[in-house]
């Protein structure tokens, strides 16, 4: 996978959208995104069609990583050591396992000492 820059989590997607300074850096960087991020977006309740639509078309331009062995096997080691929610430990699971830095505005992530986190600040 070359070209790839960051991992972004589910906020940065949607600070992406709504135009916010912070997550304007990344716009033109190569993005994975992990399946539990295109799922959270996907199912928020009160999407549009034409909101889903947007979506779909930019997660059509990264990389989805699914579920993989690797990536359960770690996330299951980071909700352990760290208590992080579980859809967060496949995130970071998915950044640490890659080797890409994450992007997102969750400071939670700030406890996992294995990830390479660039935090969002509004």
């Amino acid at each position: 996978m070359n070209g790839i820059d960051f991992v972004v989590d589910t906020n940065t997607i949607v600070y992406l959208f709504s135009g916010k300074a912070c997550a304007t850096p990344y716009t033109d960087s190569s993005l994975i995104v992990s399946v539990i991020t295109e799922m959270e977006l996907l199912s928020f309740p009160r999407i549009t069609n034409d909101e889903a639509a947007a979506l779909k078309s930019f997660i059509s331009d990264c990389i989805v990583i699914p579920l993989e062995e690797r990536i359960k096997e770690r996330a299951i080691l980071l909700r352990r050591k760290y208590g992080t929610k579980l859809p967060d430990a496949i995130v970071a699971a998915t950044a640490i396992e890659y080797g890409f830095p994450l992007v997102t505005a969750d400071k939670g992530f700030k406890k996992i000492e294995e990830l390479d986190l660039r935090l969002l600040e509004l």
